[in-house]
């Protein structure tokens, strides 16, 4: 089949909700669906229908607009939970890589070091990278910046050598990400392995796991879904775990549901003691209504959701 014309139109607020009733949603307060469209764009709220249709464009019976956005709001404060856990998660790694690497070798200037790095390469688009070199650019972009950090200040302006600051100032300028690309790149095993060791993982599996913690963070940070998607960067599937893990029915690794598994194994080693399993429990009970399984929550052969906290990574 060739590709089409698209001739959808824009429409109305009130045309909007005009189109909902008639694909079978119950709104009964229509100044308040009114306000929440005004706020929040048809199409950004039109990804938390389909769940809820049986037959596409047709609502399943006695679905309401609050349930929607109950849907949505669920969401958000899941966003919230997972943005918070990441915040600690990064803090903790890059401690670890800081320590790993300072203190292992000796060299508060580590990163000036090529020989920690592997070569230029090219990436899967053909564009060439440099892992050292691209550090180094961090480093000097803050150095030179209108505004630079007060700390990256004040060793400016009171030593000339080494040239640029010690790692422990320079790591904190990366992004997850940049501390994600950059783990990835070290020419060293030995040193992949101190730092995944501190989380009781295997450099591959901790490679992995830090390329999805930026992806979820990037989703988390764009305000983007997490409600019943498919992730297009998956996590490794952890075989050998150093302690409480999760039993074969629910690795389903392309689910948020997953995602928050390793964040609470990360966390039992970086914040030992977090409430996370608490505010997860909490957020579930505030939303009773909010259909879970779409987090990627398995059920048993009777069509019943399998108890989560029973889950030895939760208890």
């Amino acid at each position: 089949m060739g590709k089409q014309t698209y001739k959808k139109v824009p429409i109305s607020f009130l045309d909007q909700i005009a189109l909902l009733k008639n694909r079978g949603l119950v709104i009964p307060d229509e100044q308040k669906a009114l306000s929440f469209l005004q706020e929040i764009s048809y199409y950004r709220v039109s990804a938390y229908f389909l769940p809820y249709q049986l037959v596409k464009g047709t609502f399943n019976d006695g679905v309401t607009f609050a349930q929607i956005v109950s849907t949505y709001t669920f969401d958000r404060e899941l966003r919230l939970l997972i943005f918070d856990c990441i915040e600690r998660i990064e803090i903790a790694i890059r401690t670890q890589f800081i320590y790993a690497m300072a203190y292992h070798h000796g060299d508060s200037h580590w990163q000036d070091n090529h020989n920690h790095f592997t070569p230029a390469y090219k990436n899967k688009i053909g564009k060439i990278e440099d892992p050292y070199s691209y550090f180094q650019t961090v480093i000097s972009k803050a150095k030179t910046a209108k505004t630079p950090e007060v700390f990256i200040k004040h060793y400016v302006d009171n030593y000339d050598s080494p040239l640029n600051p010690p790692s422990w100032m320079c790591m904190e300028l990366l992004t997850i990400g940049e501390l994600s690309r950059l783990y990835a790149r070290l020419s060293d095993k030995a040193d992949k392995k101190r730092i995944a060791g501190f989380f009781d993982l295997h450099p591959t599996v901790f490679t992995s796991w830090l390329h999805t913690i930026t992806y979820v963070r990037n989703i988390c940070a764009h305000h983007s879904r997490l409600w019943n998607k498919e992730f297009a960067i998956i996590p490794e599937i952890l075989l050998k775990p150093k302690g409480r893990w999760l039993s074969q029915p629910f690795e389903n690794n392309k689910r948020i549901f997953y995602f928050l598994c390793l964040l609470r194994y990360i966390m039992q080693r970086a914040n030992p003691g977090n409430t996370m399993p608490e505010k997860l429990a909490t957020l579930f009970a505030k939303y009773p209504n909010v259909p879970i399984q779409y987090l990627g929550i398995p059920s048993d052969k009777k069509g019943g959701l399998l108890e989560w906290r029973n889950e030895p990574i939760w208890k």
